[in-house]
């Protein structure tokens, strides 16, 4: 017996897809035009750092850099990654402990400016809203301390096939989802072990989300890569 493999969205390039809700040129001068919410309380100084040069091991696939994102259209300028130092230097502890079992980390996503997810929210239906983080409260991503991630062979520097596609917006995208083969939820399994024992906890609808234990001590960050060499 044979079963067809449902799509969720997902096209020839194994890339998850949605119709937003609203053109993305329009809802991204909004969000430009639009301020992140008020925090109140004392936060640690941001000190953003990037991630390829510290470990040019970690590879990067930052897919909102370019088409080849959910939305269909490039939403950053550069394809670069950052992490709040502490978070970054948790990520490269766990490159060297998967280096001895034959993997590496595939980056698809670090800090995010608020202004992007205010443009993800806008952009997707209801039914996807539990994908995305709602722009009232900001994401663990605005604060440097959450990244998006899987991983590759390092013999090949293929990325290694998970149970669901990154970005997907089905319960193949669930850390706890039973189906898929089990080689591939073994992989997903292995991920999350390794990122959580250097801090960080996945986020309960997507087994590529990871949040760091310190993201509460920074606060909203909304400043363009581009940017960010000057800041520092």
């Amino acid at each position: 017996m044979s079963l067809d493999r449902l799509d969720y969205g997902i096209d020839a390039k194994d890339v998850a897809r949605i119709k937003p809700v609203r053109p993305i040129e329009d809802l991204q001068k909004e969000a430009l035009a639009t301020s992140p919410p008020v925090e109140r309380g004392h936060f640690r100084k941001q000190e953003l750092v990037e991630l390829n040069p510290l470990d040019p091991s970690v590879r990067l696939d930052i897919r909102y850099a370019t088409s080849n994102d959910f939305l269909g259209t490039p939403v950053y300028s550069q394809a670069r990654a950052f992490l709040q130092r502490p978070a970054a230097e948790a990520l490269l502890r766990i490159q060297q402990k998967l280096k001895l079992l034959g993997y590496g980390l595939l980056i698809h996503d670090a800090y995010r400016p608020w202004y992007v997810t205010k443009i993800f929210w806008e952009a997707t239906p209801p039914e996807g809203k539990i994908f995305v983080a709602d722009p009232a409260q900001g994401s663990h991503h605005n604060r440097g301390c959450a990244v998006d991630l899987t991983l590759y062979d390092l013999a090949s520097g293929q990325p290694i096939e998970m149970p669901g596609a990154y970005d997907e917006m089905s319960p193949r995208s669930f850390p706890a989802y039973v189906g898929g083969t089990s080689l591939q939820r073994w992989h997903r399994d292995l991920l999350r072990r390794a990122m959580e024992s250097e801090g960080f906890t996945v986020y309960e609808s997507e087994w590529w989300h990871f949040d760091y234990k310190d993201w509460k001590e920074y606060p909203i960050l909304n400043v363009p890569f581009e940017k960010l060499d000057s800041v520092h």
